[in-house]
């Protein structure tokens, strides 16, 4: 039979201080250790599963003797329980370390988000409307919550207040949210169903927004205005100027005219060729170039260093607002992108050129996915002679302007 510890006090463990394992009684095998620095803990020597094991129970004197025979004993109990303290202890240390890498806030799931998400922007204006309806309506209201407590009263709390008068804002905001959100469960922050998400959920507690919203259409120039505007405009110097014009006569995006480089000219076969990158539906557009468009082109000078066509500082894109600037000069109460409006316009109302050829010049997207699955060409040919009918009228005084035939297309006869 082993022999029984005397039973110490606490002021004579206070007097231990010779390196070792010092038995202090009260509980089997409890003992104080002593390294050679002096440091003292307590340890329970004990048998479990048939092998013996020290485990630790703190610091001394942080961890009193009264404190340390509790523990003792709370683990000598378990282990006649047939537990094992040691993994026990373990286990939940390592739930501890996994929850508490799980323990990510909102805030902190959109910045990961964002970092992770980096080369998926279409650009840094894409990528900044993100994080300011973020910052602005979602983060004061649970930025700090942690992400697996984000639940549909603070989802809706954020929402509710500008869904009928911002509409739109609210309906991005809700789909980033529900994207935030969505990242956060596949990288284990959060389980359970997503609050943003709209089908079988919110649908039933939101108006839907096509319902309650305003169509807002970009502020454009009259058809009848256009000739005299591009007049006015050509009057201007810079390249500010020059970039609205070549976007007025491409009928272009002003990211994709103000991202355009000289490689992607062909003025030999009269192509500007803007790639899948820069533009909007993420595939290829080829865009012929009329007369002026071209003579627009041989004008410009050639910045060393950059093949940038309309360069602004150090040889990089005009900035966003450079074409917009360059219209409030001229005092004209428009936009660049309504002069997409108003060349859509020109060919519905003042010529017989199809729809579908208008649409693929304004390079949207096809609704119909069977239409789609078919149409193979760009019709380039035929948009050619579209843009040189619409260079031409934006030339020429409105009221010279008459009805454009498609090339090789007869006006139909009219049955009585």
């Amino acid at each position: 039979m082993p022999k029984k510890a005397v039973e110490l006090g606490a002021l004579q463990v206070s007097r231990l201080t010779k390196p070792g394992a010092h038995a202090v009684g009260g509980v089997a095998g409890l003992q104080l250790k002593i390294n050679d620095a002096g440091a003292r803990s307590w340890v329970l020597r004990a048998m479990v599963a048939g092998k013996r094991r020290d485990m630790g129970l703190g610091g001394f004197p942080d961890v009193t003797l009264a404190q340390a025979k509790e523990r003792a004993r709370a683990a000598r109990d378990q282990i006649h329980a047939g537990a094992d303290p040691i993994q026990t202890r373990q286990e939940a240390r390592s739930a501890a370390a996994a929850a508490s890498a799980k323990a990510k806030t909102f805030d902190q799931c959109v910045d990961a988000f964002m970092k992770a998400k980096s080369g998926e922007w279409k650009n840094a204006k894409h990528r900044a409307q993100w994080q300011s309806t973020l910052d602005a309506y979602a983060k004061p209201v649970f930025g700090n919550v942690l992400v697996h407590d984000v639940d549909l009263a603070q989802v809706l709390t954020v929402l509710e207040p500008i869904w009928p008068v911002k509409t739109e804002t609210a309906s991005r905001l809700r789909g980033r949210i529900e994207t935030i959100l969505d990242w956060a469960t596949a990288r284990g922050y959060r389980t359970g169903d997503n609050p943003a998400r709209w089908r079988g959920h919110l649908d039933q507690l939101l108006a839907k927004p096509r319902k309650i919203s305003k169509v807002v259409h970009h502020a454009a120039v009259k058809v009848d205005d256009a000739a005299a505007f591009l007049t006015g405009l050509r009057s201007i110097e810079g390249l500010s100027a020059r970039a609205l014009e070549f976007a007025i006569l491409t009928a272009g995006r002003s990211g994709e005219v103000r991202g355009a480089r000289w490689p992607e000219i062909d003025l030999q076969a009269k192509v500007w060729t803007v790639p899948a990158e820069r533009m909007k539906a993420k595939k290829e557009h080829r865009v012929p170039l009329s007369k002026q468009a071209l003579k627009l082109l041989e004008q410009l000078p050639r910045i060393e260093g950059t093949d940038v066509i309309f360069p602004g500082r150090k040889g990089q894109p005009l900035s966003d607002m450079s074409l917009t600037a360059c219209m409030r000069r001229m005092k004209v109460d428009a936009v660049p992108h309504g002069f997409r409006s108003t060349f859509r316009d020109w060919a519905s109302e003042r010529t017989n050129y199809p729809r579908e050829i208008a649409e693929m010049a304004l390079a949207h997207t096809i609704e119909s996915a069977v239409e789609a699955a078919y149409r193979r060409g760009d019709l380039l040919t035929k948009r050619a002679s579209m843009m040189q009918a619409w260079s031409d009228f934006c030339e020429r005084p409105a009221e010279a302007a008459a009805v454009i035939p498609m090339e090789g297309r007869k006006p139909r006869r009219r049955v009585e």
